[in-house]
């Protein structure tokens, strides 16, 4: 505002006043556009927000449930193993039985021999 220096004139700000009141009637009904640009620029921003919390939300959810099911495929595995162990256990039981009994085998055809 150059013309603040001499108070006596004030055609200027009068001129500032109505261009401004132009442009902004103009903005109102001819360039819709620019308007429509900036509100979509803003409801763009709050979707964007919206989404951006919904993808971190599923995200989050995808998260734990990656969590369970590892955490369930371990207990699997625990079982698996267990039973393997118990699997073993189990030959490992009969080897012996076999064992045993070929021994007794044994020691009974020298007994009749």
């Amino acid at each position: 505002m150059l013309a603040a220096a001499d108070d006596d004139d004030d055609d200027d700000d009068d001129m500032m006043m109505m261009t401004m009141m132009i442009m902004m009637t103009k903005t109102m009904t001819t360039n819709t556009t620019t308007t429509m640009t900036t509100t979509t620029t803003m409801t763009t921003t709050i979707e964007m927000t919206m989404t951006m919390m919904m993808m971190m939300m599923m995200m989050m959810i995808m998260m734990l449930l990656m969590m369970v099911l590892l955490l369930l495929l371990l207990l699997l595995l625990l079982m698996m193993m267990m039973m393997m162990m118990m699997m073993m256990m189990m030959m490992m039981m009969m080897m012996i039985i076999m064992m045993m009994m070929i021994m007794m085998m044994m020691i009974m055809m020298m007994i009749i021999f």
